[in-house]
């Protein structure tokens, strides 16, 4: 082998960045048991705000020491492995927004009865097709309206500048298309502020492209209601004055008052350790027409730096008078006044201040100490401190409101906006108002030159800029010290009040915690015993050779690990279902291997050369058998979503850690102890394999006809089962309602399904149990056409209701999800394409590979077989009350098999490539064909076996969620390996009607050799 230094400090290098990125994930659990434990009460309660709040008090802390760094607990959290929701428990959400709502707003909510009758049509549409909205509209206004103009109904005031009375169908489109695109921008980045404001570790949002859909997860939140209903909410934007510092302090000085009346004074050293903190200026802060002076914050920040080095005692002797001015100020301040520090006219505190002022702020008697006019809000974003502290600082602003409470300007009123640049290059927000707009704002200008205006979304104050002068067209500049991403969050935040862009909730699932221990309990028995019955089968079949492959296995296993970690992946039930598969499909590398080395020792080859070449010639089939299963892993992960997603990462990256453990590890270990003096004592073969699969000479090709009847016979009785009984679909595939109830004790499905009907009006209900008997998961199509919070609350109260008499209340619900109409379809149509994509893949690949359409053909025949064989016994199980759901994990399923089942295939066709290369006599095809998949057997049984071995140990131990998974995947490889022998290469016979023999180049028919 050569370059073996390489490779093993290649293996060096990849251990130290495993074992580095590793560490802090054993970090963060180390904290966050820390606070578990701080957080638990004698009874063994834990109190989950206690322990967030123990978290929160060491974020920016220094937590863990490489000597060369510190790391503080945000920083650790950032880089280790997280636990998706199935683990931890939480919530995710694919919210839609209602492009319905974007169009009737453009059009100025248009009562035309052919636009209105377009619209009917495009939702009728959308029901069966996956087709962005703006097409089904532009299709649908044709049909009802063939040569209707859209610009006699978007040519509004709103839409002047755009579209005029003679724009065609297609410019009205392009506009509404983008200004779609533009909402849902809009829409997300709001829904991003939203999200952020949950303080939940590791949240995930992301826009799902080609749809106006916008995926959230935030794992570890309790209370779903709460997150609904913020998310669900319009966006409101608001422009307030704001209240001067000095306006507002004599009532801040009557309040300290007060409250010092009324509080146990602060020790002066509380206080030092409190107030004494650097701030930055506001970066959002701006003006020109509305301008910002950055120099004042820069002089801000370095006289502020100067007074808390001065407190320290670092620059004793220099301008001490102001040091000791400033202590004594500190040391005064008690009541409110403690938590702050002037800043550029306002005021500020410590993030971790916030709920302390918000609580005293929200006290009714303190509300008393100040104008009915003055309503406290908090800036967006928070501030770092200086190189002294780690603290991040926040700025509180007090606006004014109107006497019906309302602020000065409101969001409706923004026509358009958008990010630009000024002369000098610098990032800048161009917005312009309607007419009533106009009005209202050169009014508000006026009165407030030199003073500052708020903008205000969702409560949070994004910027504050100074007012110029009077501004009279509407038309206004905001700059400041932006980035040009941020300018345009907050051109796309000011336009947000532009058209109303409703979202809507279509899918959601609900995990809670104590079901996310029960998955993290099964993911660890699971990898456990699929670890042992590999590495014990390893050993009682390959002896001391299965001793090397188990050291790859387990080197393949820290590696994946390592690897996740590295990429901040998360980490999911079935993704560690993707490393137990991996762990069989890692070995099978190795019995490849190990298999071609026994052939050359009995072809007299000494152990050296029969390593060098075992390997040599399994390389081809190795790199064959993997690059088909990663591309369904690249299929799975471009058309799954969540777990699935989490799994397709999992697979992939143990495809490519195997190839590297197999391929290099186990020959560097081989070849050097095939260089010992005991090398003899290396064996390949042990009691219990000596003699299997020796002398086999069966004619799988003279029998191809009674396997095809087999199949066939199988396969059309499952599918005329599914034409009459059809397959259990998931709540992802038919939509609805799923609910995972824990009940006291043991019930009888059947009971609880009776007492549901009259309470979800005899809709369709399914009642199964889920992780034992005291554990149902009840499944409702009740309300499936209504997706709007308010149905959501009917369901789950129509639930709560029926399960009254088993005294059931909602904390008994762990677990629940929804899908909606509309998405189903959606999910139904992405799974069929990811497997007719996968196979199409793998065709081409065949194709380019061994160079004959006949090999590629007769592969793709094989997995069609695998996939209808595996649906059929879906079909059948059904008959012996055997019911697994067909979902998205069924999918991952059905084209691991797909991926699998190719591996076995392609050995088979490498070993006849091999034959018709080799060849020196003249042998016709089925010979050929017959000995290739006869010496190749034992490659096939035992990968086979392998991988089965760990797939049973998933079906046993891997819970109800894998279950339907794992039982797939063990049809799946059981026949998988089964067409492999059978059907692949017989159907490349069958097809091959002419073929030119290798040494004499005549030609022959394949009846006359069959």
């Amino acid at each position: 082998m050569r370059n073996k230094t390489g490779i093993i400090t290649l293996t060096a290098i990849i251990s130290l960045l495993c074992l580095y990125f590793l560490s802090f994930t054993f970090v963060s659990r180390n904290v966050q048991q820390d606070a578990t434990q701080f957080a638990t009460d004698s009874k063994g309660k834990v109190d989950f705000t206690k322990r967030q709040d123990y978290m929160d008090s060491l974020w920016k802390e220094p937590v863990y020491n490489l000597g060369f760094t510190k790391f503080t607990f945000e920083e650790v959290k950032a880089k280790e492995i997280n636990l998706g929701l199935d683990l931890q428990g939480g919530m995710q959400l694919t919210m839609e927004v209602s492009p319905v709502d974007i169009l009737k707003a453009m059009s100025g909510n248009s009562t035309d009865p052919k636009f209105l009758a377009a619209i009917k049509r495009a939702n009728e549409l959308q029901k069966n097709s996956t087709d962005k909205y703006t097409n089904l509209f532009a299709k649908a206004y044709e049909e009802v309206e063939p040569n209707g103009r859209l610009s006699r109904i978007f040519s509004t005031a709103a839409n002047k500048s755009k579209i005029s009375y003679e724009s065609s169908n297609s410019e009205v489109m392009k506009v509404i298309e983008s200004e779609v695109e533009d909402a849902i921008d809009r829409s997300f980045e709001i829904l991003r502020t939203r999200v952020d404001k949950f303080g939940v570790s590791n949240p995930n949002i992301q826009r799902l492209p080609g749809t106006e859909r916008i995926q959230i997860e935030l794992p570890g939140v309790d209370n779903p209601e709460r997150v609904r209903k913020l998310l669900s909410g319009v966006a409101k934007l608001e422009f307030a004055e704001v209240w001067e510092l000095q306006e507002l302090s004599p009532y801040l000085q009557q309040l300290d008052d007060y409250l010092v009346r009324t509080e146990k004074p602060a020790t002066a050293s509380a206080t030092r350790d409190k107030d004494a903190a650097a701030l930055l200026t506001d970066s959002t802060t701006a003006s020109t027409t509305i301008r910002a002076d950055t120099t004042q914050a820069d002089s801000l920040k370095s006289e502020i730096t100067n007074l808390e080095q001065q407190l320290a005692g670092k620059t004793a002797g220099k301008d001490s008078t102001k040091a000791d001015s400033l202590t004594n100020l500190q040391n005064q301040n008690q009541g409110l006044s403690k938590y702050f520090l002037p800043m550029m006219g306002g005021l500020s505190a410590k993030v971790s201040d916030t709920a302390r002022i918000n609580n005293i702020l929200n006290r009714d008697e303190v509300r008393t100490f100040f104008p009915y006019n003055v309503r406290f809000l908090w800036e967006v974003k928070a501030i770092e401190g200086t190189a002294t502290t780690s603290e991040e600082y926040i700025v509180l602003h007090a606006v004014k409101k109107t006497r019906d409470g309302k602020a000065a300007l409101e969001g409706d009123v923004i026509a358009d906006a958008r990010q630009d640049f000024s002369q000098t290059g610098q990032a800048e927000v161009n917005m312009q108002m309607n007419a009533l707009g106009a009005k209202k704002w050169k009014n508000l200008t006026a009165n407030n030159v030199g003073k500052r205006i708020a903008i205000i979304l969702d409560d949070n104050v994004y910027s504050a800029p100074n007012v110029q002068n009077e501004i009279p067209n509407g038309s206004s500049v905001i700059t400041g010290n932006f980035t040009v991403e941020e300018a345009k969050d907050l051109a796309n935040i000011l336009k947000a009040g532009k058209l109303a862009a409703p979202t809507r909730i279509v899918e959601e699932a609900v995990v809670g915690p104590s079901l996310g221990q029960e998955a993290i309990t099964q993911g660890l028995v699971s990898t456990l015993a699929g670890l042992g019955m590999v590495v014990l089968f390893m050993i009682l079949y390959y002896g001391s050779g299965g001793v090397v492959a188990n050291v790859a296995l387990l080197f393949n296993i820290f590696f994946i690990i390592g690897v996740l970690a590295q990429f901040n992946a998360v980490l999911t039930l079935p993704g560690i279902a993707g490393i137990v598969l991996t762990m069989g499909m890692a070995v099978d590398a190795n019995v490849l291997i190990f298999e071609r080395i026994k052939e050359e020792l009995k072809a007299g080859r000494t152990l050296m050369k029969a390593i060098e070449v075992g390997y040599d010639k399994a390389y081809s089939s190795i790199l064959d058998s993997n690059a088909t299963t990663f591309i369904t892993g690249v299929i799975l992960y471009a058309f799954g979503s969540g777990g699935v997603k989490g799994f397709a990462v999992t697979l992939m990256i143990g495809i490519i850690c195997s190839l590297f453990t197999a391929v290099f590890i186990t020959r560097l270990i081989m070849e050097w102890v095939a260089k010992r003096k005991d090398a003899k004592d290396i064996t390949l073969t042990t009691f219990a394999s000596k003699n299997l699969f020796q002398h086999i000479n069966f004619d799988f090709v003279g029998n191809r006809k009674k396997a095809y009847i087999f199949s066939g016979a199988f396969i059309a009785a499952g599918l005329v089962l599914m034409a009459f009984m059809g397959l259990n679909m998931g709540v992802d595939f038919k939509g609805g309602r799923m609910f995972v109830v824990q009940f006291d004790k043991a019930v009888a499905a059947a009971d609880v399904r009776s007492a549901l009907m009259d309470d979800f009006q005899n809709t369709g209900i399914e009642v199964k149990t889920y992780n034992g008997d005291s554990q149902l998961k009840i499944t409702t199509s009740y309300l499936i056409d209504e997706e709007s919070d308010e149905a959501d609350e009917k369901v789950k109260q129509a639930l709560l209701q029926g399960l009254k008499t088993y005294n059931i209340q909602q904390d008994d619900i762990v677990s629940s999800a929804k899908v909606g109409a509309t998405m189903a379809d959606d999910i139904q149509d992405s799974s069929r394409t990811s497997v007719l994509l996968s196979l199409v893949a793998i065709f081409f690949y065949i194709l380019i590979r061994f160079r004959q359409w006949q090999y590629s053909l007769g592969a793709v025949v094989a997995l069609t077989h695998d996939v209808l064989f595996v649906m059929s016994a879906f079909a059948i199980a059904r008959i012996f009350g055997i019911n697994f759901e067909v979902d998205q994990v069924f999918i991952a399923a059905m084209l691991t098999v797909v991926g699998y089942s190719i591996n076995d295939t392609v050995v088979v066709f490498d070993r006849i490539r091999e034959f018709a290369t080799l060849a020196t006599t003249k042998e016709e095809l089925p010979s050929i064909l017959n000995r290739a998949i006869n010496q190749t057997l034992s490659r096939t049984i035992m990968t086979s076996m392998v991988t089965l071995l760990v797939v049973v140990v998933l079906l046993i131990f891997g819970g109800e969620v894998l279950r339907g998974f794992s039982f797939a995947l063990t049809i799946g490889i059981v026949f998988g390996t089964y067409s492999s022998i059978f059907i692949a290469s017989p159907i490349v016979l069958d097809l091959s009607k002419k073929k030119v023999t290798p040494v004499t180049g005549k030609t022959q028919t394949a009846a006359a050799r069959a």
